[in-house]
């Protein structure tokens, strides 16, 4: 079982930066995948990004249309820990973010599904003013 926890989330205005970070414990390796989802008011949960092993200690990053050139993934396998920086921040980035983990190699297709993952966070709350 894997345990996720969100910390990182605020109150920022549009254009600034936000670093969420996602720590993980229990039974987690570096070839997990992990991927950021986001949650707004209303909505439906959306993928944001996933970063995959790629083999030879290699990864793979993958972004929703809506965030690239805008948020990056990454992971620090020594800490446990997956970062979600953040920035340029727009009105609609507003939602609840949740860190999620799966042990499936993703090899072949990019993991952009709720059911592609099987550990979630509890989600840590973004809200970016205009």
């Amino acid at each position: 079982q894997v345990q996720l926890v969100e910390s990182g989330g605020g109150l920022v205005q549009a254009g600034g930066s936000l670093r969420l970070s996602c720590a993980t414990s229990g039974r987690t390796a570096s070839t997990y995948t992990m991927g950021w989802f986001r949650q707004a008011p209303g909505q439906e949960r959306e993928f944001v990004t996933a970063i995959t092993w790629s083999g030879d200690s290699a990864y793979s990053t993958y972004y929703a249309d809506s965030v690239k050139g805008r948020f990056t993934i990454s992971r620090d396998n020594a800490k446990n820990t997956v970062y979600l920086q953040m920035n340029s921040l727009k009105p609609e980035d507003t939602a609840v973010y949740y860190c999620a983990a799966s042990d499936i190699r993703y090899y072949y297709r990019i993991p952009r599904q709720i059911t592609d993952f099987g550990s979630w966070g509890q989600g840590t709350q973004v809200t970016v003013s205009s």
